[in-house]
C-alpha cells in the first residue's frame, strides 16, 4: 500500500465513510459495564500499593469514574484488526484484487487479512515468523491463507514480504502504519459512541451524570455519526464519554480512535505496558521524538510495537491524543484477574492495559479527580482482543508472569528466546 494517492484523509467524516464500507463484514461488537469495576476504580489505592513509585507518601487519588467495555474480544477473528484489514480491502481495486494481498504477521493482523481476503475471495499471502504461536498459524491458515515462514528478524520478515510481492505482483496490507488500516480501526469509536448513548438513554445510573444539561440535544445517529455535524463541542453530560483510553502497540487503534472523536470533546488516551521499554508512546511523547525499536518480551505480547510513522503523526497531536501512560506486568495481571473473574470476559493481556491505568495509575487518577471534580468521569475502555488460550493464561497466574513463557521472542544462537519486534 506505498501509494497514498487515493487514500482518504484522517478525519471524523474519513472513518465514517469506513464504517459504511465494512460494517457488513464485521460485528458491532457489545458494550459491557460493571458495578464492581467501577466501584473499585473509584476508591483511592492502598498508600502500601504506591511504595517505589512516585506518588509515595502522597494521598492517593479518589476519582469518580464510571467504565464502559467496548469488547472487540467478541470481534471476528477475536480482535479488533478485522476492521482494519476489511477496510484496506474495500480501497483497493478489482485490478489489486485480483494479484492477491500480502502482510507480514504473527498476530491478529494475519488472522483478520486472512479473512477478510477470503471473504472477498482474494489470495492472501502471510509472511509469519517460524516462531509463531502454533494457534495462531493454525488460524491463519484455517481462513484459507497461505503461510510463509520466515527468520525472526524484521529484516527477514521484510525480506520475504518483497520476493512474494516480485512473484506474485501482491498487494502489501501492512499490519498497523497505514491510512486505511487506522480509519477502519476508528470505526470501534462510532460504535462505542453510539451503544453508550443508547445504554445511558435507558439507564441512566450507569452514567456518572446524574441530570440533563442543555447541551443533550445533539445524538449519535445509529451510525454512529452526529445529527449535528456543525455543533460546538458537547458540554459533559449523560451519554456523552469523557475519555476513551486504548491500549497501544503500533497505534492502527489509537489513532484510528482519535481521529473518529477529534472535535466531539471526548478525550483520547493511550495505554502501554512498561516493562522492558514497552512504553515507547509514552517515552517519544515525553522527548517529542518517535521511538523506532522496541525490544521486549511484556505479557502484553500484541503491545511489543514500535508506533508507526502515520500513526505517530497522530498520537503526538496533543488536540488528539492528550496522554499516554504505562502499567506494569503485576498491574495487567491484576486488571487481566478483575475482568475474567468479575465480568467474566475473556482476554489477552494487551486488551486491558487501559483498565489497568484507571484502576492504579495515580497520574490519570489523580488528572480525573481534578479534572471530574465531584461529578467525576464516564470513561471507555477498549477490551482490544481475546486470541490466547486457557493454557497461556493458567501459566501467567500460575507464576504471576514472572516465570510464565512469554510467547514470540526472537531465536538466539543458543535457542533461547529474546526480544524482537513482532508485527500486529
Amino acid at each position: 500500500m506505498a501509494d497514498k494517492s487515493s487514500d482518504l484523509p484522517l478525519t471524523r467524516s474519513s472513518v465514517k465513510a469506513a464504517h459504511e464500507a465494512i460494517k457488513e463484514y464485521i460485528h458491532c461488537t457489545p458494550v459491557v459495564t460493571s458495578q464492581t469495576l467501577n466501584h473499585l476504580a473509584s476508591q483511592p489505592q492502598a498508600s502500601e500499593a504506591l511504595i517505589g513509585t512516585a506518588f509515595e507518601g502522597r494521598r492517593s487519588a479518589s476519582p469518580k469514574i464510571n467504565l464502559f467495555f467496548k469488547c472487540e474480544n467478541y470481534q471476528r477473528i477475536g480482535a479488533f484488526k478485522s476492521r482494519g484489514a476489511f477496510h484496506a480491502l474495500s480501497r483497493l481495486s478489482k485490478e489489486q484484487l485480483a494479484k492477491g494481498v500480502v502482510t507480514h504477521s504473527s498476530g491478529n493482523h494475519a488472522q483478520a487479512l486472512a479473512l477478510a481476503a477470503r471473504t472477498h475471495g482474494v489470495r492472501a499471502y502471510i509472511v509469519m515468523p517460524t516462531i509463531s504461536t502454533p494457534s495462531k498459524i493454525s488460524a491463519t491458515r484455517g481462513y484459507g491463507a497461505e503461510v510463509i515462514f520466515s527468520g525472526s528478524t524484521s529484516q527477514g520478515r521484510e525480506a520475504m514480504v518483497k520476493g512474494v510481492i516480485e512473484r506474485t505482483g501482491a498487494f502489501l496490507i501492512p499490519p498497523y502504519d497505514h491510512p486505511n488500516i487506522i480509519l477502519g480501526q476508528g470505526t470501534m469509536a462510532l460504535e462505542l459512541e453510539r451503544q453508550v448513548h443508547e445504554l445511558v438513554n435507558r439507564d441512566a445510573s450507569l452514567s456518572v451524570y446524574r441530570e440533563e444539561s442543555n447541551h443533550t440535544d445533539s445524538k449519535p445517529t445509529l451510525n454512529g455519526t452526529s445529527n449535528d455535524e456543525s455543533r460546538s463541542t458537547p458540554g459533559r453530560c449523560p451519554g456523552h464519554l469523557d475519555a476513551v483510553i486504548a491500549p497501544l502497540g503500533g497505534g492502527g487503534m489509537l489513532a484510528g480512535i482519535a481521529t473518529a472523536l477529534s472535535g466531539t470533546g471526548t478525550k483520547v488516551f493511550g495505554a502501554e505496558p512498561s516493562f522492558e521499554g514497552a512504553d515507547d508512546g509514552r517515552r517519544g511523547l515525553a522527548t517529542n521524538q518517535r521511538v523506532t525499536s522496541v525490544k521486549t518480551l511484556t505479557i502484553a505480547d500484541g503491545l511489543r510495537t514500535p508506533v508507526g510513522v502515520t500513526n505517530w503523526t497522530v498520537i503526538n497531536d496533543n488536540s488528539k491524543v492528550q496522554g499516554v501512560f504505562a502499567v506494569t506486568e503485576e498491574q495487567i495481571l491484576s486488571a487481566m484477574k478483575l475482568v475474567i473473574e468479575r465480568m467474566k470476559v475473556f482476554v489477552e493481556p494487551s486488551a486491558v492495559v487501559g483498565l489497568a491505568v484507571c484502576l492504579y495509575d495515580e497520574e490519570f487518577r489523580k488528572m480525573v479527580e481534578e479534572e471530574g471534580g465531584e461529578e467525576g468521569w464516564d470513561v471507555g475502555v477498549i477490551l482490544s482482543g481475546g486470541n490466547t488460550t486457557l493454557e497461556a493464561v493458567s501459566g501467567l497466574f500460575a507464576t504471576g508472569g514472572k516465570e510464565a513463557e512469554r510467547a514470540e521472542g526472537k531465536l538466539g544462537k543458543k535457542g533461547e528466546k529474546i526480544a524482537e519486534n513482532v508485527a500486529g
